[in-house]
């Protein structure tokens, strides 16, 4: 398995956040966020505008979570430009894994936690680009069945706040616009 410093192997499959959920939550974030330091008093401009490169730093670290398959077991974390500063994620050995839990979500969707051995539950990624093709290769690995997992969320939901989100920017850079010539 690899440490937080090692290259990937040939042998690693990579999977990173799916793009149309990470395009989402980078949009929300400036839909969210671009216009506050225009409309914010004087005194507290300087500082928001300063922040804003900041808070998108932090963002994109967050959303650069990735999984890695290798021969070895299973890593959820980040990559090395991040890591330092977001120290969650997890790993573990196939064969340390012993089951699927499924557990019902608020929002009437399911998530599923790995079981271990020891009786510990990390939660199965399920955000990832190339979903099927991951759960494929976990499955080959531990010998689990998959056939019942799917996506925590359809895919529209995300495209729909991604649309909103477009929407929110375009009238935000037109009003910014007018606002900073006018």
């Amino acid at each position: 398995m690899n440490t937080a410093g090692d290259q990937p192997t040939a042998a690693t499959a990579i999977f990173p956040m799916a793009p149309l959920i990470r395009f989402t939550l980078i949009s929300l974030y400036l839909a969210l966020v671009l216009p506050l330091p225009v409309l914010a008093p004087p005194e507290l401009q300087e500082w928001l505008w300063a922040a804003l490169p900041l808070g998108l730093v932090l963002i994109l670290a967050l959303v650069s979570e990735q999984v890695e398959l290798s021969d070895g077991g299973i890593r959820v974390g980040h990559p090395v430009w991040c890591a330092w500063l977001l120290r969650r994620g997890w790993e573990l050995p196939w064969d340390a894994i012993t089951g699927l839990t499924p557990v019902a979500t608020s929002q009437g969707g399911r998530v599923f936690y790995v079981r271990t051995k020891e009786e510990s539950a990390y939660l199965l990624p399920q955000r990832v680009q190339a979903f099927d093709d991951f759960l494929s290769r976990f499955s080959q690995h531990t010998g689990l069945n998959t056939s019942s997992i799917g996506r925590i969320s359809p895919p529209w939901t995300y495209q729909l706040l991604a649309m909103l989100c477009s929407l929110f920017l375009g009238g935000e850079v037109i009003f910014l616009t007018v606002s900073l010539v006018g």
